[in-house]
C-alpha cells in the first residue's frame, strides 16, 4: 500500500459517494449507475491496496485519507461548512494520524492478479 493508492481509493470513493448523494436526493438512473461503478472501483482499489499490506494499515489510512479528501471536496464543490472552528482542528488531527501511520509514498510490491 502507498499514499498514492490510498489517494486513488479515496478519490474513487468520493465519486461514488457524491453520485449516491445526488441519487438519494434527486433520483435518476445516471447517478445510481455512477455510484455503483464508483464502488466497483473501490473494491478493485481495495484489493490492490491490501496486497502485501494489512487490514489495519489500509483501513486506517483509507479512513483518514477519505475523511480529508471528501471534506475538502464537500467544502469546495458542495459548499458545505462546519459550524465550529474546532471541527477544522479535528481534520488537522486526522492529517497527523495519517502521518503517524508512516504509510510509504511508493509501494515496493508489484501488483499481481490473485488466483481464483
Amino acid at each position: 500500500m502507498s499514499v498514492y493508492q490510498l489517494f486513488g481509493l479515496s478519490a474513487i470513493e468520493i465519486v461514488g459517494d457524491f453520485a449516491f448523494k445526488r441519487y438519494a436526493n434527486e433520483g435518476g438512473i445516471v447517478p445510481l449507475i455512477i455510484g455503483v461503478v464508483g464502488y466497483i472501483g473501490v473494491m478493485v482499489m481495495l484489493v490492490i491496496s491490501l496486497q502485501d499490506s494489512t487490514v489495519l494499515m489500509v483501513n486506517g489510512g483509507w479512513d483518514g485519507m477519505s475523511a480529508i479528501l471528501e471534506s475538502i471536496c464537500a467544502y469546495v464543490f458542495l459548499g458545505e461548512r462546519f459550524v465550529n472552528y474546532l471541527q477544522y482542528v479535528g481534520l488537522m488531527l486526522i492529517v497527523g494520524g495519517i502521518w503517524l501511520l508512516k504509510i510509504p509514498w511508493k509501494k515496493t510490491h508489484d501488483f499481481h492478479i490473485p488466483n481464483i
